[in-house]
This record gives structure tokens, C-alpha cells and sequence, in this order.
């Protein structure tokens, strides 16, 4: 590469970085003027509460912030989720945003929850509510009522597998909401601020004619002398996170797996600086994913003279297989070399998960493909069973996955690459990303092939001219929901992240899937042969 092209390169993502930055912020400030009126209050943001309760110095790792962009609710959902460290232990920590209406849950709300569970459950996380919401929003009830008892589930089926759950409530907790420190295993409630009923004085009087007030309904001094539904009372915010805390303390919890020595492992050889250089700003031009991963893994040390054990580095050069470690943690990466998957590659791919499975070694799927190869030559090559040995091999591996999506993700290559439908542990993509069945021109071009052969057979001529609106709008429409934005609105990711954070972001998912032993699979499907 010359400097010109590393330059323009860094100068495009340094633009998309900027640009991410910018929309993270509106999750930050979603809240708007409710802010001030709610700090004046007294009381503490949603992200105020989180950096209480972490360590001291510890990484907050922050998970789906951009959950409901591009829809008609505020980016964030009303609710900030993400990994944290609490007296050494690493939690999933969920909190209500209640300067978003209230911290009202919405359809984007509920799949961002729905994740930050599944997360905690495959990985072996307790779970902390940071609970003031209004419970559900009514006007999009339809969509929220029937899926919404899922978070219900998720709480006691946690805690039937011993993964503690602790809910510390400081504002309402109406309705539904009750029900979220109901189910939790500890409850701390804060004097004179937590109100926790299933209705409301309003709607107890309509409904039984009982005249009542919040204090005496479901304050926190009354469930914490007389309901019982508290297990702590807290005279203020600071105090409620004091307790979490020393909550958390007395937990013995402990990992099961494996945690490496920190003094065991050496940065990187290369810059990860250098990363922003890499990605061309056509995502049709391939670049060497080796001068990506030599700067997210352990550099050279004891113990690892070698960074990347490239495995299979001849056959199949299309994708680029191998063994590193990072931060002390033993993995296995799958990166896109030159975009298309072709047999080759697909076999190799099988047989290095396979190799992974047998050694109990996470994979880390790095994309950056257009899928697999079409055409007579590769239909008659057995494309189709080999691609479908590779999903076989993605779909039934045991070991934790890692996905990253660094450029280009498109058709059936996101599903071999073990995109979001394989239920990957975490995945991250970067601000370069696109995902979608084909790229934009790619599917505007297919769409006027068909419409041209549907004319000749109705002996009709063909309007390109007239057509050509028509493809530009698809281009458009797939150009914008193939970007990282949109995916990550619909949490179809874990996060967009700084190319440059890649390293921290996946030693943390490392750490915390060292939460349990790693067991392979002990076989796969069928491998169509």
C-alpha cells in the first residue's frame, strides 16, 4: 500500500468513526431537557448509576447503544445494558433510562433486553437491574405485551440455574415492572423514591374503589417492613449502589474456566492504530486480513513466538485460518482474504472448526466476504454441498464464537461466517460494515434482468429508461439497510465499534466466556461429501 492509500483509507474511517460518535452521543443525550429536570431532582442518570456500581477503573463494556435507531423511538431504547465489574465480578448490568418517557419500554427495548439475557445466560453472567420505569409504552402495547413476558421467564429461569439476579429499584416499577424486582433474587429499594405496585392509586380506585396513596401502596419503606418484597432499604442512591455492591460481595462467585495470567501475554507486534489504514473505502477492493489480526491478537513472547499459526496457509487461499492468542486466551480465527468463498475454502473452513471443537479453542469469525462463488464451473465443482458442510460445521460447533464484521458481509457468506442467525456469544461490527443478500448494485441488476426476461416472454419491450427509477430507488433503499447503523438499530449486533477498540472489546467477551468450562462438540451433521 502506498501512503496515499493509507491515508485516504484512515481519512474515510476516521470520517465514519466521527459520524458513529455522533449517533452513539444521541443515545447518550436521549433524554434531551428530562436530563436537567431529573438531575435537579436529585437523582442519577441511568450511566451515573453504572459508573457507581462498576469498579473503580474497571472497562464498562456497553451493548447494544444504538438499539431502535432509524425508528420513531429514541437511539438507545430507554435503557443502557452492558458488562461490568462489581467487586471483581463480572455482571450483566440493565438500566432504565428514566429520562427517555419515563424509562417506558418499547418493541426495541424488549430485543434489546431479550439479548442482554441471552447473553447473561450463555455466558454465565449475574444480572443487575438498575429498575425506574413506567412499565410498558401503551400505545405500542400490541407489540410489546405477548413477547414481553419472556423477561419475566428470563429472571427465575436464571436464577434455577444459580446465576443470581439483583434488582435495585430507585423510581417506579409499575405495573409489569413490579415484577422485575418480584422475581429477582435480592432488592434493594430506595426510601421515599422507589414505588412498586402492580396499579397505581388512580387505577385501585377504579378498579376496587379503595382510596390509597404510593407510600402505603408500594413505597419502599412499606415493602421493606410490611410486604417483604424488599430485602434492603437504602436512604438514597449512593446508598442503594453501596449495597448492590456488597451484594454482589457476598455472592462466591467464582469462573470455572480457565483465566490466563495477565502477565503471560504481550500486545500486539503491530500498531492497532493502524488498523483505520486497512479497509479499503470500496468494499469491492480485498485487502490481507493478516495485517488486521497481527494487530488485535498477542504479539511474539514467551510462550508464543509465533502471533498467527496460519493453518492450511496454501489451499483455499480465499480465507485465512489459524491459532493466536489474545489477552492470554487461546483462539482459533476464520478471516475473509479475498472476499469469495469458493469449495476449497469451504472444506478447510469444516475441518479448522472441527480442529477447534476438539481442543475446546473459541473461534473468532473475522468477515469481510461476498459469499460463495457462483457460476457452472463452481455448481458443478459441488459449491452447494461444500458451502452447506461449512454451515453444518458453524451451526453444530460447541466451542464459544467471536464474530467481527470488518467490511463486506453478504448472501450465504454471512451464514458460513457464522453471522447473527448462529448464534455467535458476541458480535461486533465495524463503522466499514455492510450486510445484506447481495450488494446494492449487485440486487438492482438482478431485479432488471427479471424484469427485462418478463417482458420478452410477454413480447412487451423493455422500458430501461422508465426502469432505471425504479433501480436506483432499490439501490438507494439496500445501500442504507445494509449499513452498520441501521443493523445495529434493529440489534441485529452487539455494537459498532472503533476498529482500534477491537482488541479490548474482545478480550472482554474472552473474559467473561471463561465464565464456564469450554466443551467441543463431539460431532457434527451429515457432511454431504
Amino acid at each position: 500500500m502506498t501512503a496515499t492509500t493509507e491515508e485516504t483509507r484512515r481519512a474515510a474511517m476516521l470520517e465514519k468513526i466521527e459520524s458513529l460518535h455522533a449517533e452513539q452521543a444521541k443515545a447518550v443525550e436521549a433524554g434531551g431537557k428530562y436530563i436537567a429536570r431529573h438531575l435537579e431532582r436529585g437523582k442519577l442518570t441511568a450511566r451515573m448509576r453504572i459508573e457507581l456500581l462498576v469498579d473503580e477503573g474497571s472497562a464498562f463494556l456497553e451493548l447494544m447503544p444504538l438499539a431502535g435507531w432509524g425508528s420513531d423511538f429514541a437511539v438507545g431504547a430507554s435503557v443502557v445494558t452492558g458488562i461490568g465489574v462489581v467487586e471483581g465480578v463480572e455482571c450483566m448490568i440493565i438500566a432504565n433510562d428514566p429520562t427517555v418517557k419515563g424509562g417506558a419500554l418499547n418493541p426495541w427495548s424488549l430485543r434489546k433486553t431479550f439479548r442482554a439475557a441471552e447473553i447473561a445466560e450463555r455466558n454465565y453472567l449475574p444480572s443487575i437491574n438498575l429498575t425506574e420505569s413506567g412499565g410498558a409504552d401503551l400505545p405500542t402495547q400490541k407489540e410489546i405485551f405477548i413477547p414481553g413476558g419472556r423477561g419475566f421467564r428470563d429472571l427465575t429461569r436464571s436464577s434455577a440455574r444459580k446465576q443470581p439476579t439483583i434488582s435495585v429499584v430507585f423510581g417506579n416499577s409499575t405495573a409489569g415492572g413490579a415484577y422485575v424486582p418480584g422475581m429477582s433474587d435480592y432488592v434493594i429499594m430506595v426510601k421515599e423514591r422507589a414505588k412498586v405496585f402492580l396499579a397505581g392509586p388512580p387505577l385501585v380506585k377504579m378498579a376496587t374503589g379503595e382510596e390509597t396513596d404510593d407510600e402505603s401502596l408500594g413505597g419502599a419503606e412499606m415493602h421493606s417492613r410490611v410486604s417483604g418484597s424488599s430485602d434492603y432499604l437504602a436512604v438514597d442512591e449512593h446508598d442503594a449502589v453501596r449495597q448492590a455492591r456488597r451484594v454482589v460481595a457476598r455472592l462466591n462467585w467464582r469462573k470455572r474456566g480457565t483465566t490466563p495470567d495477565p502477565s503471560s501475554y504481550a500486545e500486539p507486534d503491530l500498531d492497532p492504530e493502524d488498523l483505520l489504514d486497512l479497509i479499503p473505502t470500496d468494499l469491492k477492493e480485498p485487502f490481507d486480513p493478516r495485517e488486521a489480526i497481527l494487530r488485535i491478537v498477542d504479539g511474539s513472547g514467551p510462550g508464543n513466538a509465533v502471533p498467527f499459526d496460519e493453518f492450511k496457509p496454501l489451499y483455499g487461499a480465499s480465507l485465512c485460518v489459524g491459532w493466536a492468542r489474545l489477552h492470554g486466551h487461546e483462539i482459533g480465527i476464520l478471516a475473509n482474504a479475498r472476499g469469495v468463498l469458493f469449495s476449497e475454502e469451504a472444506q478447510k473452513a469444516a475441518q479448522f472448526i472441527q480442529l477447534a471443537n476438539q481442543k475446546d479453542t473459541p473461534l473468532l469469525f473475522l468477515h469481510n466476504t461476498t459469499g460463495y462463488m457462483v457460476g457452472t464451473e463452481y455448481e458443478q465443482g459441488g459449491i452447494i454441498k461444500h458451502g452447506a458442510m461449512m454451515i453444518n460445521a458453524v451451526s453444530n460447533s460447541k466451542v464459544p464464537h467471536l464474530t467481527v464484521i470488518m467490511g463486506a458481509s453478504y448472501g450465504a457468506g454471512n451464514y458460513g461466517m457464522n453471522g447473527r442467525a448462529y448464534d455467535p456469544r458476541f458480535l461486533f461490527t465495524w463503522p466499514s460494515a455492510k450486510s445484506a443478500v447481495m450488494g446494492p448494485q449487485q440486487l438492482a441488476g438482478v431485479l432488471e434482468i427479471v424484469a427485462r426476461e418478463s417482458a420478452e416472454k410477454k413480447g412487451e419491450p423493455f422500458d430501461a429508461e422508465g426502469f432505471k427509477g425504479i433501480k436506483d430507488m432499490v439501490e438507494g433503499m439496500v445501500e442504507e439497510q445494509s449499513l452498520p447503523y441501521f443493523l445495529s438499530g434493529l440489534v441485529y449486533d452487539d455494537g459498532v465499534i472503533d476498529p482500534r477498540d477491537t482488541r479490548t472489546v474482545l478480550g472482554i467477551c474472552l473474559s467473561v466466556i471463561d465464565n464456564q468450562p469450554i466443551e467441543g462438540a463431539m460431532n457434527f451433521g451429515v457432511f454431504r461429501m
